[in-house]
C-alpha cells in the first residue's frame, strides 16, 4: 500500500451508492485500509450503474478504488460472526443504511462499542438518526429539497431546479471523513471511541452562507429565493451571455472599478447612481444591461475574458464536460486524472481533492471485483482456517463475482 497520512488505520465500510463511499474513498486515497462489505448477489448497487464496460461500472470504480471487497450474506449468523470479528480489528466502522437498520442487524453503537471500545462508528443518513424526519427514506436531492437549497436554484418566479451532480452526497462524505479524522485524533490524544451522526440535511444547511441569517436578521423582510442568472444580494454577480459560452462575472465592491474600466466605462466608477452595492442592486437591471451591451459588441469569449482578467475581475466561462476534461490547468493539477482498470481500460475520473506536501498526490489504486478479497481478509486478517472459509463459501455466506 502506498505510504500516506492514514497508513495503519483500518476502516470497515458498510456503505453504498455515494455519500458513504465518498467518505471511505477519501480515506483510502489517504492510505487507510478500507474493507468494503457488500451483500450477495449484486453488491453495492452502483456496480450496475452506467457507464459499464467489460462488466464493470465506471461509477463504482470511481468511488471504490483502493478498497478491498468482502461479500457476506448477513442474514446468516456465521456472516454476522465474521462482521463482529472485523469490528474487533478495525479503527472505524461506517454505515449508511436508513436509521434503525444497522441496529436490527445486531450492530447498534452499544453493541459495536462492546466489541471494540476504541472504535469510531459513523452513521450517514439523509436526515440524521433522530427527529421526526429521521425515519423517512432519502437521497441527495431529497435532503436538498428539505434544506431550502433546491428552492434557491432556478429562474425567479419559475420552478426550482437541481444540479446534475452529487453535491450533497460528496459534501456529506467529506464532512464524515473530516469528523472521523478528528475523532481519531481525539482518540490518539487519550480519548476513546465514539459515535458520529452525519446527515445530508445537516451538510446542506451548512451551505447557506447568507440566506438563513439574512432572513433572521431582517425579521423576515428579506425572503431569499431563486433569482435566475443573477444573485439577489450582490450586483453584478451572475451569468452573462458571451459569444459561445455563458460567462460568470463576480464583482464585489472592490472589484466594481475594474468592471467599469474593462467595459470602457470608467465614468461609472464615480457615478453616484452606481457607487455602492446597495445602489447597484436598486438599478440591477440597468447594471446588467450595461455589461451585457458591452459583451454583445466583443469579438469572442477570449477577448471578453482577457479584458476582465486584465482588471482582476473574477470571471469564468461556463464549460461543458467535454471542455472541462480537456482544460490544461485541470489536467496539469490532476483535478481530472486517468486511471488504468483491467476491465474499463483507461478512464478519466475526478482526482483527489486533498493535497499533502509530504505525500504523493493521486496515488495508484485498483478496483476489486465483488468478493475478490474474501480469502485475503478472512485468512490473512482474521486468521480463519481454510476449512472454515471453504464451509462459508459452500453455505453461500461468502460470495464473489469476478465478472463485476
Amino acid at each position: 500500500m502506498p505510504k500516506h497520512i492514514l497508513n495503519g488505520y483500518r476502516v470497515l465500510d458498510m456503505t453504498h451508492v455515494l455519500a458513504g463511499p465518498s467518505a471511505t474513498r477519501l480515506m483510502a486515497e489517504m492510505g487507510a485500509e478500507v474493507l468494503k462489505v457488500e451483500f450477495p448477489t449484486a453488491g453495492d448497487i452502483t456496480r450496475a450503474l452506467p457507464a459499464i464496460k467489460g462488466g464493470r461500472s465506471a461509477y463504482f470504480a470511481q468511488q471504490n478504488r483502493g478498497k478491498k471487497s468482502v461479500c457476506l450474506d448477513l442474514k446468516a449468523d456465521s456472516a454476522k460472526e465474521v462482521l463482529r470479528d472485523l469490528i474487533k480489528i478495525s479503527d472505524v466502522f461506517i454505515e449508511n443504511f436508513a436509521p434503525g437498520v444497522i441496529s436490527r442487524l445486531g450492530f447498534s453503537w452499544e453493541e459495536v462499542r462492546e466489541l471494540n471500545p476504541e472504535i469510531i462508528m459513523c452513521s450517514i443518513s439523509a436526515f440524521g438518526q433522530e427527529g421526526e424526519l429521521s425515519a423517512l427514506p432519502g437521497f441527495d436531492y431529497i435532503a436538498q429539497a428539505y434544506s431550502g437549497i433546491m428552492g434557491m436554484i432556478g429562474e425567479a418566479g419559475g420552478p426550482p431546479s437541481f444540479p446534475m451532480a452529487g453535491i450533497g452526497d460528496v459534501m456529506t462524505g467529506a464532512h464524515a471523513a473530516c469528523a472521523i479524522g478528528f475523532a481519531l485524533l481525539h482518540r490518539e490524544r487519550g480519548g476513546h471511541g465514539q459515535y458520529l451522526d452525519i446527515s445530508l440535511l445537516d451538510s446542506y444547511m451548512h451551505c447557506h452562507e447568507m440566506n438563513i441569517q439574512a432572513y433572521s436578521v431582517s425579521n423576515g423582510e428579506i425572503e431569499p429565493t431563486r433569482s435566475g442568472h443573477h444573485h439577489y444580494a450582490v450586483c453584478p454577480l451572475g451569468l452573462f451571455k458571451g459569444k459561445t459560452h455563458y460567462i460568470c462575472i463576480i464583482a464585489l465592491q472592490n472589484q466594481w472599478p475594474g468592471v467599469c474600466r474593462a467595459i470602457g466605462r470608467p465614468d461609472l466608477i464615480t457615478d453616484s447612481v452606481y457607487e455602492t452595492n446597495e445602489k447597484r442592486l436598486e438599478k440591477s437591471e440597468e447594471v446588467i444591461a450595461i455589461i451585457q451591451d458591452w459583451l454583445d459588441l466583443q469579438e469572442s469569449d477570449e477577448s471578453i475574458l482577457a479584458s476582465l482578467e486584465a482588471e482582476r475581475v473574477p470571471c469564468a466561462p461556463v464549460l461543458s464536460i467535454s471542455e472541462v476534461v480537456n482544460t490544461k490547468h485541470i489536467l496539469d493539477r490532476g483535478v481530472v486524472r486517468p486511471i488504468q482498470d483491467p476491465k474499463l481500460g483507461e478512464v478519466l475520473v475526478p482526482g483527489m481533492p486533498l493535497r499533502f506536501s509530504e505525500f504523493e498526490h493521486n496515488q495508484p489504486m485498483n478496483t476489486s471485483f465483488l468478493g475478490e478479497d474474501n480469502k485475503y481478509v478472512l485468512e490473512g486478517m482474521l486468521g480463519y482456517e481454510p476449512q472454515r472459509i471453504k464451509k462459508l463459501i459452500e453455505e453461500g455466506v461468502l460470495f464473489e463475482n469476478p465478472e463485476t
